[in-house]
Formats: structure tokens, sequence, C-alpha cells
């Protein structure tokens, strides 16, 4: 597939800060909720939220908004989607397990 200089930019833009790449390999393990993020990486919602919102827009990952039946909240949940590009699911790991 040929890519765009403005795609390889969001591309490069998205996995270049270290709270990104450490959220890719989280959802790696499985889908997560937005509070359950940010508790793991000790940051606010709303950092967590905006780099999230990077990675969604370069399409690393992908969001659900969904009811919980306790408490009628909407909750947004992220989940890893496919990507194919130099840095792989294993390079997180090697750096982060």
């Amino acid at each position: 597939m040929t890519m765009t200089l403005q795609q390889i930019t969001t591309l490069g833009e998205a996995i270049s800060h270290p709270v990104r790449l450490k959220l890719l390999y989280l959802l790696s393990e499985r889908e997560r909720y937005v509070y359950d993020l940010a508790k793991d990486l000790d940051l606010s919602r709303q950092v967590v939220q905006l780099h999230l919102k990077r990675l969604e827009k370069a399409g690393f990952v992908e969001s659900d908004l969904r009811l919980e039946d306790n408490d009628n909240r909407a909750k947004k949940f992220f989940k890893l989607k496919e990507f194919d590009v130099n840095l792989g699911i294993d390079d997180l790991i090697r750096i982060f397990g």
C-alpha cells in the first residue's frame, strides 16, 4: 500500500511518544476502559484520552461507546487494531514486557 506523506507523518507522530507506545502495549493484552488505562499509567483521564485520540486518528486503535448495565453511564472502551508498520507488538513486548 502506498501512503501519502500526511499518512506517514500521522503514523510517525502517533508512535513518537512513550505514553502512546505503552498504550499500544497495554491494548495488545485486551480492550480497556479509559479510566483503567489512566490508572495503570498514573495519568489523568484527559491526558490519556488525548493520546488515545491521536492513536485512533492514525488507525492504531478503535473505540466503542457502551452503556453500563448497573449505572446507565456511557463508557468509552478502546482496543488495538491490526497494524503493519516497522514497529510491531513483539517490539513493544520486548520493551515493556
